[in-house]
């Protein structure tokens, strides 16, 4: 008698959604050969004058995602602000439209896409994804640095994102540089954030953007020049104390800034090492990120794929 073979299932999928004040970028995520893969993606602009009119389209792109997969098992979403991941509720969302703190965003979009949903800041979910698929794949410890907009970080250990106690763990942004210092956004005073953004550079040079900062300054433009020194002298300070604390493997940088490439990378290195004076210069290490604009989405991803959800008992 010819035995009938059983069917091979279809590997389980989920879903990773990113969204930043600009566009939101959404992926499906496959387990293939033990190894999560992107097998679909989307992206498009950010709509939506209102936080819920926001989580609602975070929730189509997902559905329309799902709609085209076979087997969905999860969906984890990124937000550019804080995150209490254990409530699974928001905080400031600086750079999006509507009212966010205390929102329950979590439960808003697992409602309106009947799945098994994560939240994650969006530094984070770059972090995670860096640190397992990207340029620190196979690192013990790793710091997440995004810099653009403003100055996003995360931790990494082994793969896996360490939240601390509390679940905000990793804002490397927001440890205070300048006691009495301007304002920050997250309403405190002196942050690495007020010196480590893009408006800090816009402001100090009159220049319409980054790109043009770093063109001009390597010109020697004496004001392009200064901005730039100032910002890389201000992040060098920021990562040498993160170093001090954490002796990561490495530091993964990412975002818009990054783009400058070795004008960034080579001054910032020189400068963070001549900072470490309790550990050997030359075991910090910069690494420019490399999985581009979907890291954020993967690492979203990655969290729904993994069922790490913190959760209030």
């Amino acid at each position: 008698m010819t035995s009938v073979p059983t069917p091979e299932p279809w590997p389980l999928s989920h879903l990773g959604v990113d969204v930043g004040g600009t566009n939101i970028k959404a992926i499906v995520l496959t387990e293939i050969d033990g190894t999560p893969t992107v097998t679909n993606r989307t992206e498009c602009r950010t709509l939506g004058e209102t936080a819920e009119e926001i989580l609602a389209q975070i929730a189509e792109i997902a559905l329309g995602l799902a709609g085209e997969t076979t087997g969905v098992g999860g969906l984890g979403f990124s937000l550019p602000g804080a995150i209490d991941r254990k409530a699974g509720t928001a905080g400031v969302m600086p750079n999006l439209p509507g009212s966010w703190h205390d929102l329950p965003v979590r439960s808003i979009v697992e409602d309106l896409v009947g799945l098994p949903t994560s939240v994650v800041n969006d530094a984070r979910a770059f972090t995670l994804a860096e640190s397992r698929l990207g340029a620190a794949r196979g690192l013990g410890t790793v710091v997440g640095v995004t810099l653009g907009t403003g100055f996003g970080g995360g931790v990494a250990i082994n793969g896996h994102l360490h939240e601390g106690a509390s679940g905000f763990a990793g804002e490397i942004g927001h440890q205070i540089l300048a006691i009495g210092g301007e304002r920050c956004g997250c309403g405190n005073l002196g942050c690495a954030e007020t010196f480590v953004r893009t408006q800090t550079l816009l402001e100090a040079t009159g220049l319409p953007s980054v790109h043009a900062i770093f063109t001009q300054a390597a010109q020697g433009d004496p004001v392009a020049a200064a901005a730039v020194n100032s910002y890389i002298a201000h992040l060098a300070v920021a990562l040498a104390n993160v170093h001090t604390l954490l002796c990561p493997d490495a530091f993964v940088i990412g975002g818009g800034i990054a783009a400058a490439g070795a004008q960034l990378f080579d001054p910032l290195l020189r400068q963070i090492r001549a900072l470490i004076t309790f550990d050997h210069p030359e075991s910090v290490h910069l690494r420019p990120a490399e999985l581009g604009s979907i890291a954020g989405a993967i690492g979203a991803g990655l969290l729904a794929m993994d069922g790490v959800e913190p959760r209030i008992a």
